[in-house]
């Protein structure tokens, strides 16, 4: 992305830091510091003050790099945590900031992390802390076109994935063996890397996050298979559920619910939804099919930087620090399909990455929707 774009997003997140109150904000969340500055490497935080001013603190080692990738200021290098301690506050004295308040990732931040970055070394005692998650989700929540694109190009991968795991399902084959085709597939097709990865079977498909074992499927299993690829820094969600052999009517019967609540969930991704509504949507035809003991958790979350991210349903906002989302604008990007339908010795479940367009969806995940391999 050029420089244009990462001066604008500057200038909207000073516009709501001064609305607010900010005087500066202290980032160390990758995804966070990527969107603002290009770059989002580990180790690292970024500062922005009210005024536009950027400023960067990376391990000694990583300066010529980030000097290729980010945009920003000033640079600083630091040894190790003490020196990431004073180049912090050296930033402070730069940027002449004695009192005032200081954005902190609250949702991210660890405590250790919080002592760090609060310790009176690190910061003048009169800038007092304050979260600044809602301002960094707020900021990230409306995609521009060329994050789109990108996404774009990460549910190709994520389907790529897919395909991958898929045509490695047989009989006595271990789900870490197919989670592992399925990320080198999507390594070769250009993710540079990727979020969890779940492949869970038989019993295992009825719990909320199957990450792979070396269980070895069976014939009649179910097999859920969800993947994350990272393209361009930017992450795609799709999952799809299979059976090795013949499924039973019952678990055909159950996708079919499924399958067809989520379809009705996507059909209705268009400018001006609430996650509430979509929610009920999804729930309700499960509901209305018999499935209302079956449910688990709220089954849409937006995607982005991070697989999981603004725009998220209002339970599962407050848990993650944030808050509860307006109805949604068009350019907004969701993950539609997030929990199963869970019987009590398996699930099924569907997932696709899905743009909310102003006159309907934009389905970015294509891979088709079966469950019976033969």
């Amino acid at each position: 992305m050029n420089k244009k774009t990462f001066q604008n997003r500057i200038e909207r997140c000073t516009s709501i830091m001064k609305a607010e109150g900010y005087n500066i904000l202290l980032l160390i969340k990758p995804s966070n510091m990527y969107y603002l500055t290009g770059d989002g490497r580990l180790c690292a935080y970024a500062m922005v003050t009210h005024d536009g001013k950027v400023a960067i603190g990376v391990p000694k080692t990583d300066i010529d790099d980030v000097k290729r990738s980010a945009y920003f200021d000033s640079v600083v290098g630091f040894e190790d945590e003490v020196g990431m301690i004073h180049s912090i506050a050296h930033y402070f004295e730069h940027f002449d900031i004695k009192k005032g308040t200081v954005g902190l990732e609250y949702s991210f931040l660890t405590q250790s992390m919080m002592g760090i970055v609060t310790h009176p070394h690190a910061k003048p005692r009169d800038v007092l802390p304050k979260d600044c998650t809602h301002i960094m989700s707020g900021l990230r929540v409306v995609k521009e076109n060329q994050e789109i694109d990108r996404l774009r190009q990460s549910a190709l991968v994520a389907d790529i994935g897919i395909k991958a795991a898929i045509e490695a399902v047989k009989p006595g084959t271990s789900e870490s063996r197919i989670a592992a085709e399925a990320e080198y597939a999507m390594r070769y097709a250009g993710a540079e890397g990727f979020w969890r990865t779940y492949v869970s079977s038989g019993s295992r498909t009825g719990i909320a996050h199957g990450l792979p074992t070396n269980r070895k499927l069976e014939s009649g299993d179910l097999v859920m298979i969800d993947v994350h690829p990272v393209v361009d820094g930017y992450s795609s969600d799709v999952c799809r559920t299979v059976c090795v052999g013949k499924p039973s009517i019952e678990q055909q019967s159950a996708y079919d619910v499924y399958l067809k609540a989520q379809q009705a969930t996507v059909a209705k991704a268009r400018a001006g939804v609430g996650m509430v509504e979509l929610g009920e949507t999804m729930h309700g035809i499960m509901k209305n099919e018999g499935h209302g003991e079956h449910i688990f958790g709220p089954p849409i979350h937006g995607i982005g930087i991070d697989f999981e991210e603004s725009p998220l349903p209002p339970g599962h906002a407050f848990f993650h620090g944030e808050k509860e989302p307006p109805p949604l604008p068009a350019n907004v990007v969701i993950a539609i399909g997030n929990c199963g339908l869970y019987s009590e010795s398996w699930g099924v479940r569907v997932e696709d990455t899905v743009v909310v367009g102003d006159e309907g969806p934009i389905i970015l995940t294509t891979y088709p929707y079966f469950l019976n391999l033969t």
